[in-house]
């Protein structure tokens, strides 16, 4: 049975639009709506619903997200997902990156495809709209009302011995990040079955767009029109994995080249198979700063884009910059064991 949901409203009030688009949403279901978050709520089904201005700026959101990095653990056991509103076509995106990365490392899991935008003109509903046959604001409403009873109804699966598929583009002799993951494999011991491929330089050339009956064409044998590692060896891995671990150097504030390349070629796979069901985990090393950014980018790209589902607390983020600094970081065996402990206790 779909379980109670809280609507977290920041501020208290929404457009009219979002309004009515969350009041169509909620149409059968038990629901309470919360206009701002001033403690802990544990085990809740959690709906976000934000109202931008033309500025991408909201108080009540802001607010929200002071509390959430602030209060690490406040949803502890919370499923979510996210609603924004916005009378233009910028800023939902980044609106919504960040409240998912701020509620998933204060203990907040979400379901896959967790954001529904409803941009200005919702031309961003063009091809949904056309594929129910519907109007632009219908197919608002509907993807509403589906991320809703998603989030109602989500149960992460339980595994005796889940499987992990790694996946990184870093040197062995050099990279943090690899060390990192040394660390934190060595954790995991034999509990889980896992799987590293690496995509170095020359291994993987990446997607150039190829229309979508083309991509759906590949897709639905099991390939892509480019081949080459992906349908090899990653495309099979993904498919058996009940997890993917991204392992995430910051390079210039972004996901390196090879990952992103990967990410974007999973694009056949997707059109064929669905991810809802598999988690995703990212391992963060930056230099010097900005691994919020490419935390942030992985949620988008392989949640909100591809559609896993984010364990709560799904990235390790970490600052090191020298060869072998990292494992020289203070704490950073406990920290490496909690991230293990918590992949395990996310999963099984």
């Amino acid at each position: 049975m779909a379980e109670r949901l809280t609507v977290l409203l920041p501020g208290g009030a929404a457009s009219p639009r979002c309004a009515q688009v969350l009041e169509s949403a909620l149409a059968g279901r038990r629901a309470e709506v919360l206009p701002r978050l001033e403690g802990p709520l544990h085990g809740r089904r959690l709906l976000f619903a934000v109202s931008l201005d033309e500025s991408g700026v909201d108080h009540g959101f802001s607010d929200l997200l002071a509390f959430l990095r602030t209060h690490p653990g406040c949803l502890d056991g919370c499923v979510g997902g996210v609603l924004v509103d916005a009378p233009g076509d910028l800023y939902t995106k980044a609106a919504g990156r960040d409240l998912v990365l701020a509620a998933d490392l204060a203990g907040g899991a979400f379901v896959g495809r967790p954001l529904v935008e409803g941009t200005g003109g919702l031309r961003n509903f063009t091809v949904q709209a056309r594929n129910a046959g519907c109007s632009l604001e219908e197919a608002y409403r509907l993807a509403a009302a589906d991320l809703a009873a998603r989030v109602a109804a989500f149960s992460p699966p339980r595994l005796a011995r889940p499987k992990l598929l790694v996946l990184h583009a870093s040197s062995r002799e050099t990279s943090n990040t690899l060390a990192l993951w040394g660390l934190v494999r060595d954790r995991l011991g034999d509990r889980c079955e896992i799987r590293e491929i690496g995509l170095r330089n020359g291994t993987l050339e990446d997607c150039a767009g190829c229309p979508y009956t083309a991509c759906l064409h590949y897709g639905e044998r099991g390939g892509c029109f480019y081949g080459g590692v992906m349908v090899q060896e990653v495309y099979p891995a993904v498919r058996e994995a009940d997890a993917v671990v991204l392992l995430c150097p910051n390079y210039n504030d972004a996901l390196a080249a090879n990952l992103t390349a990967a990410i974007n070629r999973l694009t056949a796979l997707y059109r064929t198979t669905s991810f809802a069901d598999k988690a995703v985990f990212a391992v963060v090393v930056s230099g010097y700063s900005g691994g919020d950014i490419v935390a942030s980018q992985v949620a988008g790209a392989m949640g909100m884009n591809k559609g896993f589902w984010l364990p709560a607390r799904f990235c390790m983020l970490e600052t090191a910059n020298d060869k072998g600094e990292a494992l020289a970081l203070p704490g950073i065996r406990q920290r490496a064991e909690r991230f293990a402990e918590n992949m395990l206790c996310q999963l099984s």
